[in-house]
């Protein structure tokens, strides 16, 4: 029996344990939208649909001889293509890596696998998941951008395609296009899920990162992936709690909630601004946090680091640049002119901000801005303006992007709630409530 309508993660775990659908019904659903909505949206830079249904058979005759593998047992995903999967291509999409399949997989790959889930595929990204915007289009219009660098990965979610996806952020490549594709977008704080297999852009600021319809699905998908990894030297915290469990508590009361006017405002379009401020109403009792000067310099800080790192790791192709995009050649220009002074600098400062940020949840319990600046622009030569991500990137901060906004062309936004370091349990609280309130 093929779902009529596209499921959530939790109702396709749910049925499947029930034995009311078989993960290979679900599968099919799947690559039927695929079929149907993948020429005019492109979200895939690899796809088999052939072994996706032999892996889903695999999961339904496990569960025949009564062997359930986890909490995804036969629960469709799509990865990033910066992600490495033994059993197909792991492109990091650039034509430098054309056909390359690793020799194992990523560990977040490992545990999805271990959690029963079935990949599906590899989701398109930018080069290096840094540069030059693919062909991706947004699936409310085909005209504007996904957003990036997770294109694929929030375009596949958005579309029906799969109910979850994973994407990183360096930027702002996973709350941009969750706002852009109006569906939920999941940043944990820095260190929660491991990159052992993952393309390396900046070790200081990368962070794996999860796409889904419902926040419950965040949730879900989550717990699998936030295990200790010791080969990532960078992990370094656990959400404190399962999500899934924090998702089942009753809805406590209301939180303190501190709207955050930092450098990021001032690129707020007048589209976004009516419908960020109607959401502070209908919030109740919200007030405007005092934004410390040491936050001012922020954003050069983020930029000093992401493009010295860019100059470091994508930096080392740079001798098969006739391979490149002009853009990614660009950005790695632009940080080879960094001095090793400025990027120490940089990384100190970085540190300073944490702290004095730190202190804004001495008074409150989440901070809310808009997950980007308004609606997916036209065109699909840029992927947008991550500066609405760009500091709780830096910080390491836990952010959820919320489709709770609409702007004025219809298109949806996002609500970008930020919670304290290593308290991802205490912001799920948080943007549980807000999502209650809102309903």
């Amino acid at each position: 029996m093929t779902p009529e309508k596209p499921l959530s993660a939790c109702e396709a775990a749910l049925s499947i344990a029930a034995g009311e659908l078989k993960s290979e019904d679900i599968v099919a659903s799947c690559l039927a939208r695929i079929d149907e909505r993948e020429p005019g949206i492109m979200a895939w830079a690899h796809l088999n649909a052939v072994a996706a249904l032999e892996q889903a058979l695999a999961r339904d005759e496990s569960q025949v001889r009564g062997e359930i593998l986890g909490p995804l047992h036969g629960v469709p995903v799509g990865l990033k293509d910066i992600i490495d999967t033994a059993d197909m291509p792991t492109e990091n999409g650039s034509d430098l890596f054309s056909g390359r399949v690793p020799d194992e997989d990523a560990t977040v790959t490992r545990l999805l696998r271990g959690a029963g889930a079935v990949i599906m595929g590899k989701t398109v990204t930018t080069e290096f998941a840094l540069s030059g915007a693919r062909a991706t289009r947004n699936p409310h219009d085909p005209v504007r951008t996904p957003g990036g660098s997770s294109s694929g990965s929030a375009a596949a979610v958005a579309s029906g395609m799969v109910p979850l996806s994973l994407g990183s952020q360096t930027g702002g490549s996973m709350l941009r296009p969750a706002s852009f594709c109006g569906v939920y977008g999941y940043k944990p704080t820095f260190g929660s899920i491991s990159r052992t297999g993952v393309f390396i852009l900046s070790r200081r600021l990368d962070h794996i990162g999860v796409y889904a319809r419902t926040l419950y699905d965040l949730a879900l998908i989550s717990d699998v992936l936030m295990v200790h990894d010791p080969n990532d030297f960078e992990m370094r915290y656990h959400a404190g709690c399962r999500l899934s469990d924090v998702m089942a508590e009753p809805i406590g009361e209301a939180p303190s909630l501190g709207v955050f006017k930092g450098p990021p405002w001032k690129f707020v379009e007048d589209g976004a601004v009516a419908p960020f401020e109607e959401i502070v109403c209908r919030l109740g009792d919200v007030h405007e946090v005092p934004v410390m000067p040491v936050v001012d310099g922020a954003l050069t800080v983020h930029a000093t680091i992401m493009d010295g790192s860019a100059a470091a790791n994508p930096g080392r192709y740079l001798d098969e640049a006739d391979k490149l995009l002009p853009e990614t050649a660009k950005r790695i220009a632009v940080g080879e002119n960094i001095l090793a002074k400025d990027y120490i600098a940089a990384i100190d400062k970085a540190e300073v901000i944490r702290h004095q940020l730190d202190g804004l949840f001495a008074e409150v319990d989440a901070l809310i801005t808009p997950s980007a600046p308004g609606e997916a622009p036209i065109g699909l030569q840029s992927t947008g303006d991550p500066v609405f991500q760009k500091i709780w990137t830096l910080t390491g901060m836990p952010t959820v992007s919320l489709p709770v906004m609409t702007g004025p062309n219809g298109l949806p936004i996002g609500l970008q709630v930020i919670g304290r370091r290593g308290c991802d349990a205490d912001l799920f609280r948080v943007a549980h409530w807000i999502k209650d309130k809102l309903s």
